[in-house]
C-alpha cells in the first residue's frame, strides 16, 4: 500500500485513523484486525483501510533426519552449507568494476529454488565419493508464516491503518466509530485489546503535556491579578471577561472551518492573558477617574472613553499581526482563535465590562438636571 502526502508537521504520524490490535497469538490477532478493518470501512470518511502487517509469507521447511545423515556420514553443518549455496549463493571469483571488487555467486535459479522436486533431488557428496539427493535423509513441505511482526511492550501488534477524505478530521471519523469498536472490543477475550492510535492519539498525548501546567498557570494568574487589583470584587469582574472570548473563538473556527487542535488550544491559552490585560488597564482607568473625585457613573464613562482607543488599537494591531500565517496549514487554527476571540472579547470588554462595573457596585444613573 503506498500513499504520498505532504511532508508532515509535527511528530510524524503517517496514517491519520489508526487501531493497534494486541493479543498474545499472532491468528488470533490478525482475525480481529480483519473484523475491525469491516468497522473502520463502514465509515464513508475512513478510505484505503490497510495493515502494517498481514500477509503470511511461504516458506520451505526442510527437516533432516539426523540419523540417516550420520549413517551417510553427513554433518548438519556440510548440509547447511551446501544449501545456503544454492539458496542464497556463495562467491566463486570476483570482478573488478572501476576501484570496486564485486562478488560473482553461484547459486540455483528461480525456477529451481522454490521447486520442492530440484530441491529432493539435490546431490550431496559423500566422503565415499557418492552421491545422495536430499530426498533420501531429508523431508520438504511448503510451511506458511509471517515475516514480519510488530511487537508493541513484547505483545504481537497488528495496526489497522486508514486515510480520511478531504475536510474531514480523524478526531470525528474516530468518535463516529467508537460505539462499533467499543462493541467489538466487548466481545474479545479479556488478553486481546483495542487502542487508538495515529493522529487521535499523538493530539492526545500534546494536549495532556499542555493541560498538565494549566491549573498552575492558572494561579500564577490570579495571584498577579490579585497584586495588582487589590480587590476580590475587582477580580471577579476581569475574571468574567476573560470567557467571553470563547465566542469569538468558537464563531471563527466555524466560519473559517478550522480544527481546534493543539495549536489552536495554545492559542486560546495565550488570549486569556490578552483578555485579562485589556480588563485590568480599563478597571485601572476607573479607578483612577474615581480617585480623582468623579462619581463612580462618570468615571466609568469616562474611562471607557478614554481607553477606547489604545484598547481597541493593540486589538488590532495583534490581529493585523497574526493575518501573515492565518494561510498556514500549523499556525492557521491558532491565528483564527486569537484573532477571532480577541476581536470579540475586546468590544465586549468596552461595552460588558463597564456595565457589569455599574451592576456591580449597584449604581445609579444621575438624573439630569434642567
Amino acid at each position: 500500500m503506498t500513499r504520498t502526502v505532504p511532508l508532515e508537521l509535527g511528530p510524524p504520524v503517517g496514517w491519520p485513523a489508526q487501531y493497534r490490535v494486541s493479543g498474545p497469538d499472532v491468528n488470533e490477532v490478525r482475525d480481529i484486525a480483519l473484523r475491525l478493518a469491516q468497522v473502520v470501512s463502514s465509515d464513508s470518511r475512513a478510505r484505503r483501510v490497510n495493515f502494517d502487517w498481514m500477509e503470511p509469507g511461504r516458506k520451505v521447511r526442510i527437516r533432516v533426519d539426523q540419523d540417516q545423515a550420520r549413517l551417510l556420514g553427513l554433518s548438519s553443518q556440510s548440509i547447511a552449507a551446501v544449501l545456503n549455496t544454492v539458496m542464497t549463493g556463495a562467491p566463486v571469483t570476483e570482478v573488478r568494476d572501476w576501484i570496486y571488487l564485486i562478488d560473482v555467486l553461484i547459486r540455483a535459479t528461480d525456477e529451481q529454488r522454490v521447486s520442492l522436486e530440484t530441491l529432493r533431488n539435490l546431490q550431496f557428496a559423500l566422503p565415499s565419493g557418492r552421491t545422495v539427493p536430499l530426498g533420501q535423509f531429508a523431508t520438504l513441505e511448503f510451511e506458511r508464516e509471517f515475516p514480519l511482526i510488530w511487537r508493541r511492550d513484547g505483545v504481537p501488534t497488528l495496526t489497522v491503518q486508514a486515510d480520511v477524505t478531504q475536510g474531514a478530521s480523524p478526531e470525528g471519523v474516530v468518535a463516529a466509530l467508537a460505539p462499533a469498536v467499543a462493541t467489538l472490543q466487548a466481545t474479545l477475550p479479556r488478553s486481546y485489546h483495542i487502542a487508538v492510535g495515529g493522529t487521535v492519539e499523538e493530539s492526545a498525548q500534546s494536549q495532556a503535556s499542555v493541560f498538565a501546567v494549566v491549573p498552575l498557570m492558572l494561579f500564577i494568574i490570579v495571584t498577579v491579578l490579585m497584586m495588582q487589583l487589590h480587590s476580590f470584587s475587582r477580580l471577579f469582574l476581569v475574571l468574567s471577561v476573560v470567557p467571553m472570548g470563547l465566542i469569538g473563538i468558537v464563531a471563527t473556527l466555524l466560519i473559517f472551518q478550522k480544527p481546534l487542535g493543539f495549536v489552536a488550544i495554545l492559542g486560546i491559552l495565550a488570549l486569556l492573558g490578552m483578555i485579562a490585560r485589556n480588563a485590568v488597564i480599563l478597571i485601572d482607568q476607573i479607578e483612577n477617574e474615581r480617585a480623582e473625585g468623579k462619581p463612580i457613573w462618570d468615571a466609568v464613562v469616562e474611562a471607557a472613553m478614554s481607553r477606547f482607543r489604545p484598547i481597541m488599537l493593540t486589538a488590532i494591531s495583534t490581529v493585523l499581526g497574526m493575518i501573515p500565517i492565518a494561510a498556514t496549514i500549523f499556525w492557521g487554527p491558532m491565528s483564527y482563535a486569537i484573532m477571532g476571540g480577541l476581536l470579540v472579547a475586546t468590544v465586549l470588554t468596552l461595552i460588558f465590562l463597564p456595565a457589569l462595573y455599574i451592576a456591580w457596585f449597584r449604581v445609579r444613573q444621575p438624573i439630569a438636571t434642567a
